[in-house]
């Protein structure tokens, strides 16, 4: 059998394999709820051979939303599709998984096929939040520096909707910490520029983070996997960095989270990434090694003898796909039949198999 594809047992949960199916945003969303797309997408990838199928970046608040067209759980009248979608999930076999997020300075902008610019209050765009007042792009109007008042509501969001995700079925929250959103922009001295408690210093710039873990573990059971997903770097000199992400991660262990989403960059315009086959993988392996913690590597992993390869030489835990599951939702079927191994087609779809 190819290591790809033994299972993963986290806590009570257990993962029939090594691939998951990345957080992507749709962009398909009214007022954060979840509809038929979310369903086929979602579903389709649990049908095609995932182990873990996690949604896209979910809003735990209006005006944490990337675009108007986000997903979100801040209402207990969201989760009756996600109950849907989670139940079609876990009969398929695989696990579902939210990623609860706020997007920070980034928030309030188009989706992308409608031009991704900074949408303006007169067009039905918001004041955007921010550890500091410095806005991602120059052009754009500067996000509002979070009062003390406003980080608690942002963690006790997350704690809310982390209750609301129980209440849907997931099986799995992973923490979004990266991509240049709130709680990457406190973790960067680039966009946290505080004089208080929640700036400066390594262990003030974590703080949020840390709030926002142990107010979701006061909601979220024991025995069930919490992620973070981190940023490694911001490719950028004084930014955030592989040093800063492994000392992270050794805290985030012993706090108990269960395993770092290695991905990186999104912080800063100025960011120079060598983008490239697996580039990110380093990043899950020197976490790994450093701290113990389990990793999942991203990025550009687009075939199975790439991924085989870096479960194998125990670099990650787990593969986290993008780009190549839009492209082929059956990708982890097609793969095991590249790599030799036997795993359960649906019955609907079993004379196909050979």
């Amino acid at each position: 059998m190819a290591k790809l594809f033994t299972p993963l047992t986290i806590k009570s949960v257990t993962f029939r394999n090594r691939i998951v199916v990345s957080p992507m945003c749709e962009y398909s969303s009214v007022d954060g709820f979840a509809n038929e797309w979310h369903l086929v997408h979602l579903g389709s990838r649990a049908v095609g051979g995932a182990g873990l199928v996690i949604t896209e970046a979910t809003a735990v608040s209006p005006e944490g939303r990337i675009s108007p067209d986000d997903l979100g759980i801040w209402k207990n009248a969201q989760l009756d599709k996600l109950k849907t979608i989670v139940s079609f999930i876990h009969n398929q076999g695989a696990v579902a998984g939210i990623q609860l997020a706020h997007a920070g300075r980034k928030a309030s902008c188009a989706s992308p096929w409608k031009g991704g610019k900074q949408i303006a209050k007169e067009n039905g765009g918001w004041t955007t939040v921010a550890p500091s007042a410095i806005p991602f792009y120059e052009a754009d109007e500067a996000p509002a520096a979070l009062s003390a008042e406003g980080i608690k509501k942002v963690v006790e969001d997350f704690k809310a909707a982390a209750q609301r995700s129980l209440s849907a079925g997931f099986k799995l929250i992973e923490i979004h910490a990266a991509h240049g959103y709130l709680i990457h922009e406190f973790l960067s001295p680039l966009s946290n520029q505080r004089t208080d408690e929640y700036g400066g210093s390594f262990d003030n710039r974590i703080r949020i983070l840390l709030e926002v873990t142990t107010a979701i573990q006061a909601v979220w059971p024991k025995e069930l996997p919490l992620l973070v997903r981190i940023s490694a770097t911001d490719w950028v000199p004084g930014g955030w960095n592989e040093t800063a992400a492994s000392k992270l991660a050794g805290i985030l262990k012993d706090k108990g989270v269960d395993l770092i989403d290695c991905s990186s960059g999104g912080l800063s315009a100025a960011q120079k990434i060598p983008i490239g086959p697996g580039y990110q993988v380093p990043f899950a392996e020197k976490i790994k090694k450093e701290t113990g913690i389990l990793t999942g590597a991203v990025g550009l992993i687009t075939g199975a003898e790439q991924a085989e390869s870096i479960i194998q030489n125990d670099q990650a835990d787990l593969i986290i796909i993008a780009r190549e599951l839009l492209r082929d939702p059956y990708f982890p079927l097609h793969a095991a039949k590249q790599l030799g191994a036997e795993i359960a087609w649906p019955v609907q779809y079993a004379r196909a198999k050979n």
